[in-house]
């Protein structure tokens, strides 16, 4: 989906609710970061603006990052003052960007998605972990921070125990009326108001109870430590508060390791959330990594400039924007103005806002993003899925996001260097009558290090498209793989109109096969043949034949999809051999040819009578006559005139063999005659149509109609055509 005003009622009121979550995360972030706290709002507001406005992805939000601050803060004490981390920061930006134009972005390709879910649902635990303080009105500093060690000395469980200790009546009603409001919201009519979304009602409605607090029960009224604070600021204060970057000291070797680390660092985490946005995004949209590395590197060399946090893609906000209902990007840059917004104008009525509806929201983003289902789905993957997806949950609650996403990663590697991957998959495109099949045929093993390119394969497929996805020959497939294929099949093929087929799936991947489409031919399909291209039709069906790459047929369904009518594109007239059925030779399925057998592919009345009725009543535009080499009739006939001996095939096929023995009277051996002769005869045949037919000589100097000799060798399976004979005078 595109970036358009027409997204505008869906893309508006998530921003809102963006800016409401990202507001006082810009703060914390900043407090924890030792930096001041605008610096916090400034890399929001550039995030939004400036990284939404050049981003490729539709639905991630970037800001300033609980992950970084530890690298932030112990910059800053190493290098001496914020003005100096500008000035690596904007040569972070430099590098990153310098990143995105060297392509490396790749690597997002190679992150299991047992990895990406545990990182999603870490978060989503990490969410309700951290804000049950705040729904309980403890603690109001510390809910940005998503460490498990806290810098008040506390860990996540101490914090949330805790708590327990210090609740305060009025955060508790205000949280829990917000909680009931987010979950009935979307089983009430309510859900149809798109400009007028849950989350913005909570906030409203938190607002509203709080005041109601104040004027008639006192004794419930959130304090301004349980409220928003952001500092109050105007256009003609700005400068003072914009700390510009020291350029003096770029000699400084700890400037530029500095700069290296928080390019590395930022740098993987964007990439790591940007995989996890387009994982939960319900169009699976795929966002280009190398774009995102410009856009995060453009976006920190201009909070470097501007004195702001370092930017990434961000989780938290890019979750609570993709279940807020955003369609596009401009609910990344919406947020991003009224971040700008709130420090010049907004921030009396932001400072109204309890941090208890903002834990509800936060904690009902959390839960979508670890449900209990999502488990469960894990676990019927199997070990191999599991393991990976827990030890990446725990490792992020028990240290922090990159560590943990590490931890994760290293117990994935060992699964899959558990399995063997060789071959990677095969692609050809396959012209079957009007349309072009795509075909993608997967070796024995599919590890997940094929899924970039099988992924870049499936998403570049053209609008209106055939695909067949053959796993017939696959012991192994990966996870990962079989969730592009899914993707695949629910999500892009039904939005760009591509049919799909997949088939020889094994079934203990819980895939079955699935049939969309059916290659027989239709009327339309039929109408647009030429003579000629059906020649072409037949000469590649027989190549697929030769190379043992014949078409998945599904007869059973071809059945269906031909009875109620047939519209052959050709009437091919062969001998009686066992060994050249031209359904087989030409890799045709149910209803692509009429085929007619007869000893020596001879010509009689009852033959002319069929054709007539094949062209006249059924519409076929090509007559093929096949003969082979080695045919017992042709051999027949031979032995016959040479001994003086006659029956009704010999009689037939006596012209070829008196023309052959005129022309080469001599030959080294009866193989040889043999073979003249079945040529001789074809072109007799062909020629015994056109003279006994007026009705189809007519059609033939038209060009309505073709016909066209052929002779099939059994030894390699070749079928050689004669010249088309169409739209003669």
């Amino acid at each position: 989906m595109a970036f358009t005003i027409s997204k505008l009622k869906y893309d508006f009121p998530a921003g809102v609710v963006v800016f409401l979550v990202a507001l006082p995360l810009c703060l914390g972030v900043a407090l924890a970061s030792g930096a001041p706290l605008l610096s916090g709002i400034i890399a929001g507001i550039i995030g939004g603006i400036v990284v939404g406005c050049i981003s490729g992805s539709q639905t991630s939000v970037s800001g300033p990052a609980a992950g970084l601050a530890a690298v932030v803060l112990a910059s800053i004490t190493r290098l001496g003052s914020f003005e100096v981390f500008s000035a690596a920061l904007l040569i972070a930006g430099v590098i990153q960007f310098a990143f995105g134009v060297l392509k490396g972005g790749f690597i997002a390709n190679y992150i299991p998605s047992n990895v990406i879910k545990g990182l999603l649902a870490a978060i989503g635990l990490l969410l309700i972990l951290k804000q049950i303080p705040q729904a309980f009105g403890y603690d109001s500093t510390h809910q940005d921070d998503f460490a498990f060690i806290q810098r008040n000395g506390e860990n996540t469980f101490s914090h949330l125990f805790n708590t327990f200790f210090h609740i305060t009546p009025g955060v508790v009603l205000i949280s829990l009326l917000s909680i009931v409001v987010l979950v009935a919201w979307d089983k009430t009519p309510l859900k149809k108001m798109k400009l007028f979304p849950a989350s913005l009602f909570v906030v409203l409605m938190g607002i509203g109870i709080n005041e109601i607090f104040r004027a008639f029960i006192p004794a419930l009224y959130v304090q301004q430590s349980h409220l928003v604070n952001i500092p109050a600021t105007s256009v003609g204060d700005l400068s003072s508060f914009i700390k510009f970057p020291s350029l003096t000291i770029l000699s400084n070797y700890n400037v530029w390791l500095t700069a290296l680390t928080v390019a590395i660092v930022a740098s993987l985490e964007t990439l790591l959330n940007l995989e996890a946005v387009d994982n939960i995004d319900p169009h699976k949209r795929q966002s280009p990594p190398n774009r995102e590395l410009l856009a995060q590197g453009i976006g920190n060399i201009a909070s470097g400039i501007v004195g702001g946090l370092p930017v990434t893609s961000v989780i938290v906000r890019s979750s609570v924007n993709i279940n807020a209902g955003a369609q596009s990007k401009l609910s990344s840059i919406i947020h991003g103005v009224f971040l700008l917004a709130a420090i010049l104008v907004l921030s009396p009525f932001i400072n109204l806002i309890p941090f208890a509806s903002l834990a509800a929201i936060l904690i009902v983003t959390g839960y979508k993003l670890a449900k209990f289902s999502i488990f469960k789905e894990m676990y019927a993957k199997g070990w191999n899925q599991l393991i990976p997806f827990v030890v990446t949950i725990v490792a992020i609650i028990f240290t922090d996001l990159l560590i943990g996403i590490l931890i994760g990663l290293a117990v994935s590697l060992f699964y899959l260097l558990k399995s063997n991957y060789k071959n990677p998959f095969t692609l050809e495109k396959v012209q079957l009558h009007t349309s072009e099949t795509i075909r993608i045929e997967l070796p024995n093993q599919v590890s997940f290090l094929n899924k970039a390119s099988i992924k870049d394969t499936l998403w570049d497929v053209p609008e209106n498209s055939n695909v067949v996805i053959d796993a017939s020959y696959s012991d192994f497939i990966d996870n990962d793989v079989l969730e592009i294929f899914l993707d695949f099949k629910n999500v892009i093929a039904p939005e760009k109109n591509i049919k799909v087929n997949i088939v020889g799936v094994k079934e203990k991947y819980q895939l079955s096969d699935h049939i969309q489409f059916v290659n027989v031919l239709d009327r339309q399909a039929q109408e647009e043949l030429t003579p000629a291209r059906i020649v072409e039709l037949l000469k590649n069906g027989n190549e697929r034949f030769r190379q043992g790459k014949w078409n998945e047929k599904y007869f059973r369904h071809q059945v269906n999809a031909t009875s109620s009518g047939q519209y052959p594109m050709a009437v091919i007239i062969g001998c009686i051999d066992s060994r050249t059925s031209p359904e087989l030779i030409f890799d045709a399925g149910l209803g692509d040819i009429i085929s007619v057998r007869i000893a020596g592919n001879i010509i009689n009345e009852d033959i002319i009578g069929s054709l007539e009725l094949a062209i006249k009543e059924i519409g076929v535009k090509l007559i093929v006559v096949k003969g082979h080499s080695k045919c017992g009739a042709i051999a027949v006939a031979v032995h016959s005139v040479q001994e003086g001996k006659s029956d009704v095939i010999t009689q037939k096929i006596k012209p070829a063999v008196d023309t052959a023995m005129v022309i080469a009277p001599s030959f080294e051996n009866n193989d040889d005659l043999q073979e003249t002769v079945c040529k001789l005869n074809i072109e007799n045949s062909v020629n015994a149509i056109l003279k006994n037919s007026s009705y189809i000589k007519d059609l033939v100097q038209t060009g309505a109609v073709g016909i066209v000799s052929a002779y099939y060798d059994t030894a390699s399976g070749e079928v050689i055509f004669g010249k088309l004979i169409a739209n003669v005078r």
